[in-house]
């Protein structure tokens, strides 16, 4: 079995990239390890302690595994970026957000993937699916595989197609000549780190406190007030680093219909007068499900705060008159904004 049979499986099974690296500690673990240590991944305990410790290997996850064979599936769509996009009274949802749940398309196709492979393979293996909540550095073993490099960003970039695209792993006890990771091609450019309006890009990579898709999806807490602004109009992560990077500017975009928008942009005013029965169906199977009802609200108070439209208020003050407190609070700081000159 070799890299390129998996690359042409893979490419059956949907996925525009595919490659193989040795199962094994990942190069960069020790940078990942600095990372957590310096309190970066915030308040995403699932990084840190044990599972996080767990990301050592690979072979923490299977035992016999010999081989990492990963794979890419494209999400993007012809759809502005948020950068080119400036009807500012309607939200920003992450591009990867916008159709189904991306967890349920990926393992489908690796799937479909390990049952070709042990239709090929000359006999029985061990095997498991990851994609991307269980603990394994998905990234550095995708950049091993040759899929790409990581960017300043932290995103896997691919010169030919871009950054727009989700990962998946199989983990095999299957012994495959692996690929070779691609150079770096970031260069001097800087166009990410200058672009994060809540300068959460550096030199340790990104910093989870201060970035606006960990506010809005990740922390269930209030939003540290000093980046309530630079949040603009995203109520569900931001696509800031990677809309601005050169890379992307002809990626690849996907035919896969999972992955088109139910609805793009919608108002602010609409979000936040959704019932939790409404923003559950609106959203069911989506990954917007992931900052629940409550914290959904919260980023739609600052979010409406942030844009600063006159016509906010009455939809604000409903909000504010909320019995959950953290939606309450959003809404009284957004009201707040509304009151200061322009």
């Amino acid at each position: 079995m070799t890299a390129d049979a998996i690359r042409e499986m893979a490419r059956a099974c949907g996925f525009e990239l595919a490659g193989v690296a040795r199962a094994g500690q990942p190069e960069d673990f020790a940078r990942y390890r600095e990372w957590i240590a310096a309190g970066h991944a915030g308040e995403m305990g699932y990084l840190t302690g044990r599972r996080g410790d767990l990301r050592e290997d690979a072979r923490n996850l299977l035992e016999a595994a010999q081989s990492v064979i990963c794979v890419g599936k494209i999400y993007n769509t012809p759809l502005p970026y948020s950068t080119q996009f400036d009807e500012r009274e309607r939200a920003w949802i992450s591009r990867y957000a916008w159709g189904d749940d991306y967890h349920e398309v990926v393992r489908r196709g690796i799937e479909r993937l390990d049952a070709m492979l042990r239709e090929q393979a000359a006999g029985a293996y061990e095997s498991r699916i990851c994609v991307d909540t269980a603990p394994l550095l998905e990234r550095s073993h995708a950049r091993a595989a040759g899929l790409g490099w990581i960017g300043r960003n932290t995103c896997l970039i691919n010169q030919s197609l871009g950054s727009w695209f989700f990962l998946g792993e199989l983990l095999t006890s299957l012994e495959i000549a692996p690929d070779a990771p691609p150079p770096d091609r970031c260069g001097t450019c800087t166009r990410c780190i200058d672009a994060c309006p809540t300068e959460a890009i550096g030199d340790w990579g990104v910093d989870s406190r201060r970035c606006i898709s960990y506010f809005t999806i990740e922390l269930r807490g209030a939003i540290p007030e000093e980046w309530r602004d630079a949040s603009g109009a995203h109520v569900f992560g931001c696509d800031i680093c990677q809309d601005v990077c050169p890379w992307n500017r002809r990626a690849a975009v996907t035919g896969d219909s999972a992955f088109a928008p139910r609805e793009f942009a919608p108002p602010l005013e609409k979000l936040a007068a959704l019932r939790e029965d409404e923003f559950r169906a609106m959203f069911r199977g989506s990954p917007v499900t992931r900052a629940k009802y409550v914290g959904f609200l919260r980023n739609v108070a600052v979010a409406m705060g942030a844009v600063g439209s006159a016509h906010f208020r009455e939809p604000l003050e409903r909000l504010a008159a909320s019995e959950i407190p953290l939606v309450s609070e959003h809404a009284i700081w957004a009201l707040a904004k509304l009151e200061q000159p322009v």
